[in-house]
């Protein structure tokens, strides 16, 4: 087993879920069920959720050099730099270099789409922020899915069946399209449900979690751990948008939730540079 020699510490939790969390496939499986069924039936028990009109009211709406809501729109800075940096290690690495982080070729189209979600990321939420309303926020959500939905069919392939996450790619992928446009067909209805696109959001982080209790077929594994970290932190920030602008008065919760964003896809690109493949792990 390759050991990660630069992060003792990470190591060692890498070593804990191998030896003591670690689940069968068959028993893993049983888990995803349970929380996909269990995930739905919460979804069709809520009553439908309309997005507040108050969303797209930013406690932070100073402008500077021309450029309306500033620091919400100039934050996503960080999506294209991290998104770019992604494609080129994915797509412009050399041969040995790859092989060290993907045991199989096909596997590098999962992070392809996925840092191109982040890129796109990027354009979406700017063209959002500059005049935020429900038409423009249809840009902002629809890339994020992207990444969400690439992750967790890397994840699939990865820990669990690689043929399987390249089947599940395309399908999760207009999952993930299809909650952003329910949900704004529905608001365009005068009915608007926002049940779908959170319970897609909700789920790829279960789903995170639960895919490190599968026998990981690479090192590096707990560093999922941080990325859902960063992620909670970034739904944090966002839903206290206005105290955190309060108290800082500098920068606002949603602008340092873009932050946030952007270090959860770095910490993914760090984990495929750092991460050797496991001997003897074979996930067809």
């Amino acid at each position: 087993m390759c050991v990660d020699v630069d992060s003792p510490r990470l190591g060692s939790v890498q070593s804990l879920l191998g030896s003591e969390f670690l689940i069968t496939r068959r028993a893993g499986l049983m888990v995803l069920a349970a929380v996909v069924v269990g995930m739905v039936v919460v979804d069709l028990r809520l009553p439908p959720i309309p997005q507040p009109l108050s969303y797209h009211q930013f406690a932070d709406q100073r402008s500077w050099l021309g450029i309306p809501n500033f620091g919400d729109v100039v934050s996503n800075i960080p999506f294209a730099i991290v998104g770019l940096l992604g494609l080129v290690f994915v797509l412009g690495s050399g041969q040995e270099r790859l092989e060290r982080c993907f045991v199989d070729g096909r596997e590098r189209a999962f992070y392809v789409i996925l840092f191109a979600g982040l890129v796109l990321t990027a354009f979406g939420s700017s063209y959002y922020h500059l005049h935020p309303d429900n038409a423009r926020l249809v840009w902002d959500r629809l890339p994020m899915t992207i990444v969400f939905m690439s992750l967790i069919a890397a994840l699939v392939a990865e820990r669990i069946s690689l043929s399987a996450g390249l089947r599940l790619l395309p399908v999760l992928l207009l999952i993930g399209a299809g909650s952003v446009m329910q949900w704004y067909w529905s608001e365009m209805r005068g009915a608007g449900d926002l049940r779908f696109y959170a319970t897609v959001q909700a789920f790829s982080v279960v789903f995170l979690l639960v895919a490190l209790l599968f026998s990981p077929r690479y090192t590096r594994g707990a560093d999922l751990v941080v990325v859902a970290g960063f992620y909670v932190l970034a739904k944090a920030l966002e839903t206290y948008d206005r105290q955190v602008f309060r108290a800082l008065h500098v920068v606002s919760g949603h602008t340092l939730k873009h932050l946030a964003a952007a270090c959860a896809g770095f910490w993914i690109l760090r984990m495929l540079e750092k991460r050797r493949p496991i001997a003897g792990s074979a996930n067809q």
